[in-house]
């Protein structure tokens, strides 16, 4: 592997960047030229019972709803005469709600006609299904017809919208259900509160359950902004933790009572909720939203689930937790509880049952993600000290058996608590064989980006014992870049962020242009740069020194997907001096600039066109523009 020992026979193989674990067409019909038309309803009757008892959406209806939405994005957004369109269409798809979401075309159109429905036809809409809850919840299509009409609650909710509508309600004469929405969320999580291991235990239900607990807790986190339509990806679901950032909106407190009874229902079962592949999904999403919530409860639960844990079957070599911990269930609740624990509990259970084994989890295909979600929990020198103590002398092995992601988490601990920074940064350059001799530390951002080891990269073979070659200057700046691992990016940005990042800024220094270039045209390598240009603890010489290799680049910096936005990034830095070498330089190339996707977007940025015609005009404005930041500069410094 590409950071095992130095033998002839390991030397051609590149180490993984780290492994992971894992588990339609919409309708398009053109819109009618001129004028938009409202679509004429479905012709009365065309709902017909399929033998599976589920209504059959006719190809007829199918077409006018697909008019339908069509016609409704082609309205303009406000108006009379787009409310008399999505009132009518949501009356249709109040008669024909439950057809519409047990069919895959339809339940997509559904779903987004939910997205531009007011309160009041939505609500109808849901009533309409709640007679079939089980039926919809259950269903491939319909669970998402559910989860969408949830995941409107952010934009519906609230006494400004329900007054609104309430008022348009009177003028209109109240044909509404008597419900308002807050009952209706209120029933919904009645219903899945008297069968709840059902629901959690049902592939498409617990999806449901998902996105229930995150309304009811007022919070929906990033995983479930970002999924697309449909069935939920593998990758999607293998998604860290740590990524998933809460988006809050204000909710009643009927609700966090109605999160609270809900999530007293794992207690009840809570073993099937450890070990059951699809129910801990449900259980790993109330600790998310407890956790920004309701603390306190989320505490009890984490404890709850330690408890039950630790009094299951012994281990031969240490807690019972281990044994959950190397299991691919048990283990990815294993990793929300360590990432909400508070830290007192965190420090206390690593004591407990952890302690002495971190080596071995280290080593393990499963056991290594839980360990990785640990260390980026910790946020105390207290903790630090024995987990640093027990990881530092095997970096390099780890390395090797391809968990790169344990070593990062734990150089992103010593970032965040501001210890061990030296000590790491050196057995960092121990285990990519460049600490010895001094001159291969130049290399160090080359090897780090691409998680290889010296010899590796540079396709040497050495004897295992015999003394490591010099680092040849000139061979490692003919040597185009290799290929920036994402891991490898973060391990480079963690080290920017670094107290004393002098020698990374040494190594970047060290770069050719076009090796540079390369770096900052790569999707993970561009936020490296954003590190140089972000981190305090980067100069604004050692940052000027690293960036002047990028001269004479300017130009495919800014015809790059990634590159432009590292170049935007850059100008909106720089002084006047370094403004007016980079439009120079772009300005020489004006035309090609204009041309391309990307750079035509820098070259309005600068104002290339008014640099090259009017340069007095340009240097007045980007004065200005000076002037400005720097006075922003200064109220935020005080």
């Amino acid at each position: 592997m590409g950071l095992g020992p130095r033998s002839p026979h390991k030397v051609g193989r590149r180490f993984p960047a780290g492994g992971k674990r894992g588990r339609g067409a919409k309708g398009s019909g053109r819109p009618s030229p001129g004028r938009e038309r409202q679509p004429r309803p479905p012709p009365v009757g065309l709902s017909e019972r399929a033998p599976d008892s589920h209504p059959h959406l006719s190809p007829e209806a199918l077409g006018y709803f697909r008019r339908a939405l069509s016609a409704l994005k082609e309205a303009p957004e406000t108006g009379e005469e787009r409310d008399l369109m999505v009132h009518n269409i949501m009356k249709e798809v109040e008669a024909q709600a439950l057809a519409l979401s047990t069919n895959r075309t339809g339940s997509e159109m559904l779903q987004e006609l939910l997205g531009l429905s007011p309160l009041k036809p939505l609500c109808r809409v849901w009533a309409a299904l709640r007679s079939n809850l089980r039926t919809v919840a259950c269903h491939r299509c319909g669970v998402h017809v559910l989860q969408s009409a949830l995941l409107q609650l952010p934009r519906l909710l609230g006494s400004a919208a329900e007054e609104e509508e309430e008022e348009k309600e009177e003028e209109d004469g109240n044909d509404g259900p008597t419900e308002t929405l807050e009952e209706l969320v209120l029933g919904l999580a009645a219903e899945v509160c008297d069968d709840f291991l059902f629901y959690c235990g049902d592939t498409h239900g617990s999806f449901v359950v998902r996105t229930l607990l995150q309304v009811l807790g007022g919070t929906v986190l990033e995983s479930e902004r970002a999924r697309p339509r449909g069935s939920q990806s593998s990758e999607a679901q293998r998604a860290p933790a740590r990524e998933c950032k809460p988006a809050d909106f204000e909710v009643p407190e009927t609700f966090l009572n109605r999160l609270q009874d809900l999530s007293s229902c794992f207690l009840k079962d809570i073993a099937v909720f450890i070990t059951d592949k699809i129910s801990s999904f449900c259980l790993q999403v109330a600790l998310q939203v407890l956790h920004c919530k309701l603390p306190q409860f989320c505490a009890h639960l984490c404890n709850a689930v330690i408890s039950y844990l630790s009094t299951c079957s012994s281990s031969v070599d240490g807690s019972p937790l281990l044994l959950f911990l190397r299991d691919q269930t048990s283990s990815r609740l294993l990793e929300q509880v360590l990432l909400v624990l508070e830290p007192p509990r965190l420090q206390s259970l690593f004591e407990e049952h952890l302690q002495g084994q971190l080596q071995t989890l280290a080593a393990h295909p499963i056991a290594n993600f839980p360990l990785q979600r640990l260390l980026d929990a910790v946020t105390t020198p207290e903790l630090l000290s024995p987990v640093f103590e027990e990881l530092s002398p095997v970096l390099e092995a780890v390395l090797a058996q391809g968990h790169p992601g344990v070593v990062i988490a734990l150089v992103g601990a010593c970032r965040r608590v501001g210890a061990y920074q030296a000590k790491v940064l050196e057995l960092l350059l121990e285990a990519f064989h460049c600490a010895e001799p001094s001159s291969r530390q130049l290399a160090c951002v080359p090897l780090f980006a691409t998680l290889m080891a010296y010899e590796v990269y540079y396709g040497l073979t050495e004897e295992e014992g015999a003394v490591p070659a010099e680092h040849q200057v000139e061979t490692a700046s003919a040597r185009a870049l290799g290929e920036v691992t994402v891991l490898g990016s973060l391990l480079l940005q963690h080290l920017l962020h670094f107290s004393t990042p002098g020698l990374v800024l040494r190594s970047l220094g060290a770069l050719t242009g076009l090796q540079l270039l390369a770096l900052a045209q790569s999707p993970a390598g561009s936020h490296v740069l954003d590190a140089i240009l972000t981190s305090p603890s980067v100069t604004r010489k050692q940052r000027r020194r690293v960036l002047q290799n990028l001269k004479g680049q300017y130009v495919a910096l800014a015809c790059s997907r990634h590159g432009s936005r590292v170049l935007d990034a850059i100008w909106s830095g720089a002084a006047l001096g370094a403004r007016k070498e980079i439009a120079a330089e772009l300005g020489e190339k004006n035309q090609e600039l204009i041309r391309d996707a990307f750079g035509h977007h820098v070259a309005r940025n600068v104002a290339l066109t008014t640099f090259l015609k009017r340069r007095e005009a340009w240097e007045q404005q980007q004065g200005a523009v000076a002037k400005r930041r720097r006075a922003l500069n200064s109220i935020l410094e005080d």
